[in-house]
């Protein structure tokens, strides 16, 4: 082995957190602190809480952050998206959905499960787990709530509600096709490098846009999902 490719092997080796690690850094990130009951931790299970977040607290990112008086004054709709961190053996991956081609929006895309919040929906954590277990079968007893990724708008109309879980290995995968065309998984330590973070543009109806890209594998992970991706690695970096 050369030195170049020694260094990445210990540059990845380096991004590989443990389930203390993450935890340690999502709580930082959110604020939160570890020594103190969290309404995440304090309830008969991690995920039938209130969100314990204040909404007018939290930050808002939007694919117009890096685009000047883009961003058009329209309701929007509320949607939440789990964003899974799956063990599998000494690290975690994220998993993934490509959206069904027959979608009337994001067709073929990636993105994260999740969806509209619901009138029935109490919070985005519910909101989040409920499209999950519907898209791919995903079941909430399989998932720890720990946090959450800064609020995103869409450009197509949506406010999302990124929420950080972690899934212990044993789920089963059972998609609606309707809905999903594909699940996969993307090593944590691979979004971790931020190497991997590319930013381009393109022209959309006669305006510039600049977005996030991050290819891995033959998946275009591009738009919203892309720039969650980056918030999770700006979130598991927090010092």
């Amino acid at each position: 082995m050369n030195w170049v490719a020694y260094t990445q092997v210990l540059k990845v080796i380096k991004m590989k957190l443990s389930r203390e690690e993450l935890l340690e850094r999502i709580f930082a990130a959110n604020k939160y602190n570890k020594n103190q009951n969290s309404s995440f931790l304090n309830n008969k299970g991690p995920n039938d809480q209130v969100d314990s977040i204040n909404i007018l607290q939290r930050k808002f990112r939007s694919d117009y952050e890096y685009e000047k008086n883009l961003s058009e004054d329209k309701p929007l709709i509320p949607a939440a998206v789990l964003v899974p961190l799956v063990k599998r053996g000494d690290e975690y991956t994220v998993l993934l959905t490509q959206r069904s081609a027959d979608l009337s929006q994001h067709a073929g895309q990636i993105s994260f499960p999740g969806g509209r919040i619901e009138s029935e929906d109490k919070t985005p954590t519910l909101a989040a787990l409920r499209e999950t277990e519907e898209e791919i079968g995903l079941k909430p007893d399989y998932i720890e709530v720990i946090g959450h990724l800064d609020i995103y708008e869409v450009r197509t109309g949506f406010v999302v509600f990124p929420i950080i879980g972690l899934v212990r290995e044993g789920f089963e995968i059972n998609i609606d096709p309707n809905e999903v065309a594909d699940v996969f998984e993307v090593p944590l330590s691979y979004i971790l490098d931020s190497s991997n973070h590319h930013r381009q543009g393109r022209v959309f109806y006669g305006k510039m846009r600049y977005f996030y890209v991050l290819p891995f594998q033959g998946h275009y992970i591009w738009g919203a999902t892309a720039g969650m991706l980056v918030n999770l690695s700006e979130t598991l970096n927090y010092r």
